[in-house]
């Protein structure tokens, strides 16, 4: 019999990149040894569209209110008096008719959720973390109730764990399909200019990711800024390729207000959401990677494959991706005017440019497969479960 391994996340809310890697492990993971199922928490919203259209069935889950922290509860959620009264046993519940090995949890509010209904119910429980290293969670928690934490990168392990946990610690690279054969780059940014009504010689910057406070969209427009500055002869327009992660910040307002103070009237565009993502990225003279204790961003290493040059701020799991100056550029994370050096150098060295981008896609062909996160993260399930005298799991 299969080992089934229930992966649970919350539906209302934007597509992100955990969301990505994890149903890219389940939808990856070798049938003959492993049953995925995608529980859905509220809805099925984008993270379920995203998983259907992966070959992956879902469930959902409607009427189980999910346990919120005090300071950022979202409509619907419940405080800890309802959590146990209501939540805790619905969950159990669960568990108990989908009959999971596994519970593989992977962004805060499933592992809060989770990780005693799990604990009560004998599951084993991984928590794949993939925030900050200094999260209350992965810190005070984790210690206590996983068994087993895979980490997105050595900056996001954790930084002072309740007791020690290097004994069930893993770190694991997120996974990444590439898609073949790569869209052609000229081919991209042309239909980039003639979408935005752009010159040939307009150079164009990226930023790809949701719109919140640690990935910094408003440290992009000023990065825009400081390279139009360095550049006063041709024209530089930033591309703000995602929406904003929590609505009510309108954070999108917010860059078009910094673009029009700065006197980029016209020269920062809010491109939301594109299903053609990797061919806009392909479109880019380079993408700027503004964030700050980003544990291991998708979209770097993404343009890394796609030949599009990354400039990232040497901060969070960056410096773990780029090598300065050999597959990209790392620059001062709290000085957005850091990033028109290296961009000037690019625009003015074709051949520097050619050199980078074929370091940075050799690198992350070789290091960032599918095939070798689930071989990695198949490993790790195999550690969680009882296996017979001969080796075999106990489950299958």
């Amino acid at each position: 019999m299969a080992v089934r391994v229930l992966f649970p996340f919350a539906g209302d809310t934007v597509l992100g990149g955990s969301h990505v890697s994890a149903l890219k492990l389940a939808a990856s993971l070798d049938r003959s040894c492993y049953e995925p199922h995608v529980l859905l928490h509220q809805a099925e919203g984008a993270p379920g569209a995203y998983a259907r259209s992966l070959g992956l069935a879902v469930e959902v889950l409607e009427d189980v209110p999910l346990l919120g922290a005090r300071r950022n509860r979202r409509p619907g959620d419940a405080g800890v008096l309802a959590y146990f009264r209501h939540s805790y046993p619905a969950l159990r519940a669960a568990l108990r008719r989908i009959r999971p090995d596994i519970v593989h949890t992977n962004e805060g509010r499933m592992h809060a959720n989770w990780m005693l209904p799990a604990r009560r119910e004998g599951c084993r429980f991984l928590w794949h973390h993939r925030q900050d290293p200094q999260a209350f969670g992965v810190n005070m928690l984790a210690p206590l109730f996983a068994g087993h934490i895979i980490s997105v990168s050595h900056f996001s392990k954790p930084a002072r764990p309740l007791r020690p946990v290097a004994h069930k610690l893993s770190v694991v690279r997120s996974p990444f399909d590439f898609p073949q054969p790569a869209p052609e780059r000229r081919a991209c940014r042309a239909m980039l200019l003639q979408a935005l009504g752009l010159p040939p010689e307009a150079l164009l910057l990226g930023y790809a990711g949701n719109l919140n406070s640690r990935k910094r969209p408003l440290h992009f427009v000023e990065a825009v800024r400081a390279v139009q500055e360095a550049l006063p002869g041709r024209p530089v327009h930033g591309l703000l390729f995602g929406r904003p992660e929590q609505p009510e910040q309108r954070l999108d307002a917010a860059c078009e207000a910094r673009a029009a103070a700065l006197g980029l009237g016209g020269q920062v565009h809010l491109m939301g959401f594109r299903s053609d993502i990797a061919a806009c990225m392909a479109g880019l003279d380079a993408l700027l990677v503004t964030a700050l204790s980003e544990p291991f961003g998708r979209t770097l290493i993404e343009a890394m494959f796609l030949g599009t040059p990354v400039i990232a701020t040497r901060h969070g799991g960056n410096p773990e991706a780029i090598t300065d100056g050999g597959t990209g550029f790392l620059v001062d994370p709290q000085d957005p005017g850091a990033f028109a050096a290296p961009v000037a150098r690019l625009a003015a060295d074709p051949a520097l440019q050619e050199r980078i981008t074929a370091a940075a896609r050799k690198e992350a062909l070789s290091q960032y497969s599918t095939a070798r996160h689930v071989a990695e993260v198949s490993g790790i399930y195999r550690r969680l479960l009882p296996q017979d005298p001969a080796g075999r799991l106990a489950n299958a």
